[in-house]
């Protein structure tokens, strides 16, 4: 029987998964994880950098397990866990500091961005992200992971550590992982309403699989748009673009034509497109948004999922730790 090759993928629980996350990746995990070996884990140290409280650590992750779960990521079928609850993570993450150096991790745009976002709070955990990351992928030896453009260079710093490491000592302990891309067909860039770029976390930007419809209605009329079209068949703006893409993703294509077809036309109603994108919305999203609300509901399903999914990360990364431990030199000697 041929093995799968794993894939792994984490996600800071700070916020809501918003339809850029479902239709950018959690809707391709819930098919990856039919051929793969897949990890997916909630990156709760990683989100220690920005300080989030206690109460909104727990209660992020609380939801982002549920949320994923309501997607449909199967705990039979992939590995879900919590990063803080496989410490061999972290017992990696101090061996591979070891032989991360100052200059690379400096030059590293993450690093310099956060710098700059949050001057205040410069700490060692930002400057050392790449390495906890490298440390979450090489931990499961994973072959493949799903990246966006923000951490193209992460992954690329992952597999400097691993082949370093590998040169170091001599063997091939890890396999370097390698960004994995969805098929064009499975590539959805889901806009933001605020008029350009893409599906973010800020303020009335993006639709949270969570929210209610009453929000959902007020966050899409108040979307940006333009005056509208003076010339028929005029080449749209960017965030009339934006709201065809959306209805695009979410709507009967009878309707996008409709829209098209006004617009075209110099006939639009703004308005009107906005409150069929908002149901179109509404539409998709409430099943979801049903799913996440009982599972938050059912705190032991919630538990059983996590400690499940804790035994079996550990279970792969623990095998991976008293590998590198013996090839770095760690053995009792008494």
């Amino acid at each position: 029987m041929t093995k799968k090759p794993t894939v792994l993928s984490g996600i800071r629980p700070t916020g809501y998964l918003h339809l850029g996350n479902y239709f950018g990746a959690v809707r391709n995990f819930v098919r990856m994880q039919e051929d793969f070996n897949c990890f997916f884990f909630i990156a709760d140290l990683h989100s220690l950098t920005t300080h989030p409280t206690p109460e909104n650590l727990q209660n992020g992750v609380k939801q982002v397990l549920a949320e994923y779960l309501a997607c449909g990521i199967d705990p039979e079928k992939a590995t879900i866990y919590i990063q803080s609850d496989v410490p061999e993570v972290t017992e990696l993450y101090t061996i591979l500091n070891m032989n991360a150096y100052l200059g690379e991790l400096e030059r590293t745009t993450s690093f310099k961005d956060k710098a700059r976002q949050q001057p205040e709070n410069v700490n060692a955990g930002l400057l050392t992200y790449p390495v906890l990351m490298a440390a979450d992928i090489i931990i499961h030896k994973a072959n493949f992971v799903p990246v966006g453009k923000d951490q193209e260079q992460n992954l690329e710093m992952a597999r400097k550590f691993a082949k370093r490491f590998n040169r170091m000592y001599k063997k091939k302990v890890f396999p370097i992982p390698q960004p994995y891309t969805f098929d064009g067909k499975d590539m959805i860039k889901v806009p933001g309403l605020d008029g350009s770029g893409k599906m973010g976390k800020s303020e009335g930007n993006a639709i949270n699989l969570f929210e209610d419809p009453k929000s959902i209605r007020k966050k899409v009329m108040r979307a940006v748009t333009d005056s509208g079209p003076t010339e028929m068949n005029q080449e749209k703006t960017e965030p009339i673009q934006n709201l065809f893409t959306l209805m695009e993703i979410v709507s009967e294509p009878s309707t996008v034509g409709h829209f098209n077809e006004l617009y075209n036309n110099c006939e639009i109603r703004y308005g009107d497109m906005k409150k069929q994108l908002a149901e179109d919305i509404i539409a998709y999203t409430s099943p979801i948004r049903d799913r996440i609300i009982d599972i938050l509901e059912n705190d032991s399903y919630l538990a059983q999922v996590a400690k499940t999914g804790a035994e079996k990360a550990r279970e792969s990364a623990s095998k991976t730790l008293a590998e590198v431990k013996n090839v770095v030199g760690f053995k009792r000697l008494f």
